[in-house]
């Protein structure tokens, strides 16, 4: 299973059209959004890709409330499952505890991957290139015993993605 994770679009339409692209082409099954999405179009994007998708409210998104019956588009922190996988995904990083098999978070722009006993915690970076001159996004590929991420990043004048891979541990329980 491949999950495409993205955060901090701000206002960037096409580096967030751009990396949702990327993330498409590269396999990701399922597309996941950890605030700061901040406009209508960014979700229609997300819609238009024509993957399941979820998205959270960042500190930048109060506006999008009234949204939130037409598109998955929650409060954090917003736990659900993925098949066997619980997720949990915010946009501030503050509820960063181990009580799901992968937490997502956004807001600092900077791009994190580590394991904790097993799970997953994952910062995406930003798409927005505000805070540094680099687009980025996260795809996570899940298997039997590993989380396998690839993070993608680019400058925004330039097509080429390049990319970083990392192997993880990953626990399996048994009541998956």
């Amino acid at each position: 299973m491949k999950i495409g994770v993205l955060s901090d679009s701000h206002h960037q339409t096409i580096l967030h059209r751009e990396a949702i692209d990327h993330l498409v082409s590269k396999g990701a099954e399922y597309l996941l959004h950890a605030g700061d999405i901040q406009t209508l179009e960014h979700l229609e994007l997300l819609e238009q890709s024509k993957k399941p998708y979820i998205v959270v409210f960042g500190n930048n998104d109060g506006h999008l409330a009234p949204l939130s019956t037409s598109y998955p588009i929650h409060k954090e922190p917003y736990y659900f499952r993925i098949k066997e996988l619980t997720i949990k995904i915010m946009h501030l990083p503050y509820y960063m505890t181990p009580d799901s098999d992968i937490v997502i978070s956004g807001h600092t722009h900077t791009f994190e991957a580590e394991t904790i006993n097993g799970t997953l915690f994952l910062n995406p970076g930003e798409i927005c290139a505000r805070d540094k001159f680099l687009s980025e996004c996260t795809l996570i590929t899940v298997s039997d015993g590993e989380w396998k991420v690839d993070y993608f990043f680019r400058e925004p004048t330039t097509p080429q993605w390049e990319r970083k891979h990392f192997q993880f541990s990953r626990k399996v329980s048994d009541s998956n």
